[in-house]
């Protein structure tokens, strides 16, 4: 009986440390507003348009170089 007894002792002991480790979860609204920084785009579009130009440039005068 006394092994019996420890086994439940060990397996409540257990259950007890597991049930204390449970994460939690909490659902908190920002106290600043949101952010986007779009400026990554507004460079590649413009560094797109310039491209396009300087292309058709060197397509249209050849013997530009």
């Amino acid at each position: 009986m006394p092994q019996h007894s420890r086994v439940i002792g060990l397996l409540a002991l257990s259950a007890l440390l597991l049930a204390a480790c449970s994460p939690t979860v909490k659902l908190q609204a920002p106290d600043k507003p949101i952010e986007i920084n779009m400026t990554v785009n507004i460079k590649h579009e413009i560094l797109l348009k310039v491209e396009k130009e300087v292309q058709q440039m060197f397509q249209s005068d050849k013997g530009l170089f």
